[in-house]
């Protein structure tokens, strides 16, 4: 055998009668025969990223220190520790990827204690190429599937969830237009970027405009609101854990870092990462190692890195609240997202954005943006910005109208208009909206489209 027997094809055409993901796999072969290697890397070379090959299962455990791989194709019977044995210690290490076993033998015995040691299918020698290759495929499958759905579970979960934050960077305005010159010129480039603004000015949207310009636009796209984890489980959630870390661990599970291999990680309100969890962060980002909870072993991990923040970084280095050597290591390319008001007539391209899909989305009809409308929309300072628009709009289709007093609010959005400053427009639109709740926080929160901590602490510097 070569000294690298690693074989990275770069980029092989998608085998349509293999499934869409077979051309991006990286595959490991572990079997002690020379002849069965060469026949699965014949097979598997001209169809996937990558083929690596192990003689033994020290070999093998070299290879996963070095490389991550999608799937292993495992013989059992070999020289020294077999197969199964070798998969169950890995198992018990923090090892997640589909493990496909090779066997002779058909009996009950072998495929139970295949399934115990944490094999996912097998198949019997002798093969064919397409028994084979349809079993790599429906790992594949299973892969995706499986990592799409804790993705979109975790997505649902978050308190900030709208599907309407995926829609793409729109507007004519000069701020945004620079936005999107700057998002086409980085994209490609595999350098952490750091979105700043104000909550609801787009950062999400920016991200996923990021990744989807990028190489990597078909893996995974992984947005986790630091924010919006409990801080006992974060760890957990990014790094993933093992069978009995921590109680109430009954199962191994991937986190939600490796899910995003070879795609891209967002992590919202990275100001709000807890202090210990940063210094962990940092070591991810210099070492591109992941640490399950409760492993000793660190797992080889490639994904690009996005940030966004509302907050001002600087300001909490220099409280001690947030790590220097990370903002640093974060900040490479910083992109401002413009608040809404600074966009000119971008709020009348959005709003009859939003008037279609909402119209569309709840069966109802769209309601007519007239020049009183359009005139007030203008004048609105938009303290919540694209997702206080949103939430406008949602709410005007639902009630058939916009409200009466739009004219109103907008004019008090005027600093020219009664000498009130923006703070004192904030304070009484916050507290007219909490009115209408009837002190639903939550509630008041989801329509202005900021949080409810900056309620809560809006509210206890009002003494309400």
């Amino acid at each position: 055998m070569s000294e690298d027997p690693a074989h990275d094809t770069a980029g092989p055409a998608a085998d349509p009668q293999f499934g869409p993901w077979l051309a991006q796999a990286s595959i490991l072969v572990v079997d002690d025969e020379p002849g069965m290697r060469n026949f699965l890397v014949k097979i598997l070379g001209p169809r996937c990223r990558l083929i690596a090959e192990a003689a033994d299962t020290k070999q093998a455990s070299q290879k996963l220190d070095q490389q991550h791989f999608d799937v292993v194709i495992l013989d059992n019977i070999m020289p020294g520790q077999n197969g199964l044995d070798w998969l169950a210690e890995q198992r018990a290490v923090g090892f997640f990827a589909d493990v496909i076993l090779m066997t002779a033998y058909a009996d009950l015995d072998t495929a139970i204690g295949a399934l115990r040691a944490g094999a996912v299918d097998f198949v019997l020698k002798p093969f064919r190429s397409n028994q084979l290759l349809n079993a790599v495929a429906r790992c594949l499958d299973r892969i995706r599937l499986q990592r799409e759905n804790d993705v979109l579970h975790h997505e649902l979960k978050s308190p900030g969830h709208q599907i309407f934050l995926r829609n793409k960077l729109l507007g004519d305005s000069r701020a945004i237009q620079n936005v999107r010159q700057t998002i086409a010129r980085v994209a490609p480039l595999p350098t952490s970027v750091l979105l700043t603004g104000k909550s609801g000015t787009g950062k999400e949207v920016a991200a996923r405009s990021l990744h989807s310009l990028s190489g990597r636009s078909d893996k995974l796209f992984v947005p986790i609101n630091c924010g919006a984890i409990p801080a006992d489980m974060i760890e957990s959630e990014l790094f993933g854990h093992l069978k009995g870390a921590f109680t109430g661990a009954g199962r191994a599970r991937e986190g939600l870092f490796m899910h995003a291999q070879g795609g891209t990680v967002f992590l919202d309100e990275i100001g709000d990462l807890p202090f210990s969890l940063q210094t962990k962060l940092l070591r991810v980002l210099e070492d591109r190692r992941v640490r399950p909870v409760g492993s000793e072993r660190e797992v080889p991990f490639d994904a690009r890195f996005i940030f966004a923040t509302n907050a001002d970084l600087p300001k909490r280095v220099e409280a001690g609240s947030f790590r220097a050597d990370l903002f640093f290591r974060i900040n490479v390319v910083q992109i401002h997202l413009p608040p809404l008001k600074d966009r000119g007539d971008d709020v009348q391209e959005l709003a009859a954005l939003f008037m279609r899909e909402f119209a569309q989305q709840l069966g109802m009809p769209p309601v007519a943006i007239d020049d009183r409308v359009r005139a007030a929309l203008a004048r609105y300072d938009w303290p919540g910005n694209i997702r206080e628009l949103r939430n406008l709009i949602e709410r005007t289709v639902i009630l058939g109208g916009f409200p009466e007093d739009i004219e109103r609010i907008a004019s008090d959005g005027d600093d020219d208009r009664g000498g009130q400053s923006l703070a004192e427009v904030e304070r009484r639109h916050i507290l007219s909206v909490l009115r209408e709740v009837k002190g639903d926080r939550e509630e008041a929160a989801r329509r202005l489209g900021i949080s409810r901590k900056t309620i809560d602490r809006k509210c206890v510097s009002w003494n309400v």
